[in-house]
């Protein structure tokens, strides 16, 4: 909304698989199918009259950060992409949150979980943002709480809202590594982290690797990129993760002032200086 009012076409969607888009099981992840959803939105955009299909930019917030980055490295007709707060999901799937769980055994034995959920129920969730919200929760899991859990950021159709995502789409995401070739986009790419967001360090290693071609956490190819001057890591002073969400606020489930920490002049100029 605040970039059509700065004069941009802009078009937002629903996933395959869910809120009001179609598909069955509702709530699937895939990787293949949400990079082809970015891609797919950029066909139907090219195709109406008051767009121009040389001019089109994307953007991913969240695990869409990086899914967004995985289109752009598809898709040449994508000439900037805008990554918010992002997730590498495959990264983090895999290794668990901060690649804590970053070895054989702990992907086995999360293998085997999965499997044999399936065996019992394929159509099982893994669950939302957890509620009730534990007194000793990290203060990341609080803040997803405050987002989705309550007034601020709450839908009746959202996965974390309620009851997650289905189980056999995040297998598909365990075995499988976005950004493999990130490092070899020529469009322009902004990637936008709070200083305090605890998904901060995908981000940066995102970066890095776009840029440099090796980052902690990838396998590296160390082949630099042959464009790396159009592209950003900017690190947003003061902003947690789900601050890049909704701009933030003051007090609790969207209560108090808007912090407005969503750096909206300097999108709108990315935007405005790759697209043209």
């Amino acid at each position: 909304m605040r970039l059509a009012e700065r004069g941009f076409v802009t078009l937002a969607f629903d996933p395959s698989y869910t809120g009001e888009s179609s598909g069955q099981p509702c709530r699937t992840a895939s990787p293949d199918i949400n990079t082809e959803d970015f891609l797919a939105a950029v066909d139907f955009l090219s195709k109406q009259e008051n767009v121009d299909a040389e001019r089109i930019g994307i953007i991913g917030i969240c695990g869409w950060g990086g899914i967004a980055l995985n289109a752009a490295a598809a898709d040449t007709r994508i000439k900037a992409t805008l990554v918010s707060t992002m997730y590498d999901m495959t990264r983090n799937s895999g290794n668990g949150y901060f690649d804590s769980a970053d070895n054989e055994q702990a992907r086995h034995a999360m293998r085997e979980a999965l499997s044999s959920q399936r065996l019992q129920d394929p159509s099982a969730m893994l669950g939302g943002v957890v509620n009730p919200l534990p007194e000793d929760a990290p203060q990341f899991v609080k803040d997803y709480y405050d987002y989705y859990i309550t007034p601020r950021g709450y839908h009746p159709r959202s996965g974390n809202s309620n009851d997650g995502w289905r189980t056999i789409g995040i297998q598909a995401y365990n075995n499988a590594r976005f950004l493999y070739y990130i490092n070899e986009i020529r469009s322009a790419v902004l990637i936008l982290h709070g200083e305090n967001a605890h998904s901060r360090y995908m981000g940066e290693a995102a970066f890095h690797y776009m840029v440099d071609g090796k980052a902690e956490g990838y396998t590296n190819v160390v082949k630099p990129n042959p464009v790396p001057e159009n592209k950003e890591l900017y690190i947003v002073p003061g902003a947690s993760h789900c601050d890049l969400y909704d701009g933030g606020w003051t007090g609790p489930e969207g209560t108090g002032e808007p912090k407005n920490l969503i750096p909206f002049d300097k999108i709108e100029t990315f935007f405005n200086t790759y697209l043209k």
